[in-house]
């Protein structure tokens, strides 16, 4: 129980990069390093009991500075899409850096919050240790407004439980969507693909987008269509179909539109390794999730342990406001004013079939 800290590498100025350990006791364990805060491994028991880490990750600051695929990173100051790289904000537009399809703005790239080394935290709490990673976001960083304080705390509970914790206040007016960016694989990170891992999710809608991953406005039900989870099913069942917006992603890269409560944490995804016996479950109060498959990962992407991933050995949930909300009316807001709380959790549970 409690937490280890050990030596991770070193930055090419010198600095020292450490790994935060976090162990429950029930021998489950999950690790992070202040390097972007990322998440590096999650060590998790199967039916019989056997360990496995079932994040997939990187094990060097190298990887983590040079590797793709955005493994583990939690996402600020806004995850996911922007369409034309901008936004209005109080009448004034603000223009950001364009590192996706040459016209848009990805994970608020190129500058990422992963490249960082994060002030770390540690706290005794009642659900168990919590390691809060913080940073100081100046005006103008990656193109947004207003200095921003941000902490995102990740929580290892008694239940086998993650709890992720994302805060910001800023003294001006700002827009805000954190996320975290991890590639599950129940069977073990080193399994290969995790296609046939069945997943279910509430939510009825998904949002439509452009070719270039852009969401339109539109709210698409998913009755009828291969992007129905409302049933849990086989990731890889219609994975392959005929269907437009499987084609632009590439496999599954969209956004669901959660059925809960704005703001209330609930059960809004579960997936489930029937070989292996884990169990995932994920609870947020956010409105909604991008379901990504991994479609770009190659061999190329070395990770721990030298594993090559390809793509689909993943999946990511992650939670998040709808991409490029900032632009559409009819989303909801992500504008977080001037010393207001930006406050929200996911909680990823563990457990067996």
């Amino acid at each position: 129980m409690g937490y280890t800290k050990t030596e991770f590498g070193t930055m090419d100025d010198g600095r020292k990069v450490y790994r935060y350990t976090l162990t429950n006791e029930n021998g489950v364990s999950a690790s992070f390093t202040d390097l972007g805060g990322v998440w590096l491994t999650m060590m998790v028991p199967d039916r019989e009991g056997n360990m496995a880490d079932v994040v997939l990750g990187y094990d060097t600051v190298d990887m983590l500075l040079h590797g793709s695929g955005h493994l583990g990173e939690p996402v600020g100051r806004y995850a996911n899409r922007i369409g034309g790289a901008s936004f209005t904000l109080n009448g004034k537009t603000y223009e950001l850096a364009k590192n996706s399809s040459g016209v848009n703005n990805l994970h608020s790239g190129p500058d990422f919050y992963r490249d960082r080394v994060w002030d770390v935290e540690v706290e005794e709490g009642g659900l168990g240790t919590a390691i809060h990673f913080s940073l100081f976001s100046p005006d103008g960083d990656q193109g947004y407004p207003g200095n921003a304080n941000v902490t995102v705390s990740y929580t290892l509970t008694p239940d086998n439980s993650l709890k992720l914790d994302y805060h910001m206040v800023c003294d001006a007016d700002t827009i805000a969507n954190f996320t975290n960016h991890a590639y599950f694989n129940l069977a073990g990170h080193d399994s290969g693909c995790a296609m046939n891992q069945k997943v279910w999710m509430d939510a009825d809608y998904f949002t439509a987008t452009d070719d270039n991953s852009i969401p339109t406005g539109e709210l698409v039900s998913v009755k009828g269509t291969p992007m129905d989870f409302t049933v849990m099913k086989p990731i890889a069942r219609d994975i392959e179909a005929d269907y437009e917006p499987l084609k632009q992603g590439g496999g599954y890269d969209h956004n669901w539109c959660f059925n809960h409560k704005p703001g209330e944490l609930s059960l809004c995804a579960r997936a489930e390794d029937e070989a292996s016996g884990r169990v995932m479950e994920v609870y947020t109060d956010l409105p909604g999730v991008q379901m990504y498959t991994g479609n770009n990962l190659k061999p190329s992407f070395v990770g721990k342990g030298g594993i090559c991933y390809n793509a689909r050995d993943g999946y990511c949930f992650e939670t998040q406001n709808y991409p490029n909300a900032v632009n559409r009316e009819n989303f909801p807001s992500p504008v977080v004013k001037a010393g207001e709380e930006y406050k929200t959790t996911t909680i990823y549970k563990f457990g067996v079939l």
